[in-house]
């Protein structure tokens, strides 16, 4: 049973990832393709953290934490970036 529930995660994590690709692609404005590359990152953690239980070892939760460290980091740099137009003072 739990082997239906990762599938079934993993295709909608899957395909919320399509529809931030196409957000990201299509949006109006800046700070909705910002807003569209966190939502990926997050989506993406959850994916790493699922293969991670469908494998059952622990480099994946390594790896998902280390790149939502990433993508915090990415994310404030950027919209720093926008707010004042540089991001080192």
């Amino acid at each position: 049973m739990i082997t239906y529930a990762l599938m079934f995660a993993i295709g909608c994590y899957a395909v919320a990832l399509l529809f931030n690709l196409y957000r990201v692609v299509q949006s109006p404005g800046v700070t909705d393709r910002v807003l569209a590359l966190d939502t990926m990152a997050v989506n993406a953690i959850a994916l790493l953290v699922l293969f991670g239980i469908w494998e059952g070892t622990a480099i994946f939760f390594e790896a998902s934490i280390l790149y939502a460290m990433t993508g915090f980091v990415a994310t404030v740099a950027y919209a720093k970036f926008l707010l004042r137009g540089d991001i080192i003072e």
